[in-house]
């Protein structure tokens, strides 16, 4: 019952989302437009260019980590704005919202083709354990069954479909991943939109 629960409830989900393989309540999203996380003014061509500046790219690797708390990520990025000369302040941010932006929507991106790779390997598994079960239900229906091997089937039975279960539950936080990248990488574009405004 445990295994067609779970095995119905991420059929469904994917069905909403029109991906047989998305398991998620939240709405399968691939890619991010720039638009989605910045409500300041259009980036520049040179925002491109942000890797070649080292010190724009080790702050965007500082602050696109999941493991920063998000308030020492905004004040990095207060802080670097403080130490730029007024002259780079808007190239130079810019450069960082773009940053952060092909940074943290790559790593979205593969979280999610991960979680897709994860829950059709979830639907092989449950095909499997459903056989197995069948299997085992017709070993115990047998009068000449060998009690010990039903009791090692039935203990491999169990185990097989516990590892299902913590992986369903796994799935529980993982499919939080994209929405928390996405929420965190608005939170610091908005803290350098709000730099900029201070700037001028």
């Amino acid at each position: 019952l445990v295994l067609v629960t779970t095995l119905a409830s991420m059929g469904g989900a994917g069905a909403a989302n029109t991906d047989p393989d998305w398991p998620c309540m939240q709405r399968k999203v691939p890619q991010l437009s720039l638009g989605q996380i910045w409500n300041g003014p259009e980036l520049p061509a040179t925002a491109k260019d942000w890797a070649k500046d080292p010190g724009v790219s080790a702050l965007v690797d500082a602050v696109a980590a999941r493991r920063t708390p998000i308030a020492q990520a905004q004040k990095e990025i207060k802080d670097f704005a403080t130490s730029l000369p007024p002259e780079q302040v808007a190239t130079k941010m810019t450069m960082l919202v773009q940053g952060m932006f092909d940074h943290m929507d790559a790593e979205r991106s593969h979280v999610i083709s991960g979680i897709s790779r994860y829950a059709h390997k979830q639907l092989e598994m449950a095909a499997q354990l459903r056989k197995e079960a069948s299997e085992v239900d017709a070993l115990r229906a047998k009068a000449d069954a060998d009690p010990d091997e039903v009791e090692r089937r039935t203990d491999q039975l169990n185990f097989a479909t516990r590892i299902f279960n913590e992986r369903v539950q796994s799935l529980t936080y993982v499919c939080d991943v994209p929405t928390i990248i996405e929420q965190r990488l608005y939170q610091l574009s908005k803290t350098v939109s709000e730099t900029l405004i201070v700037k001028k």
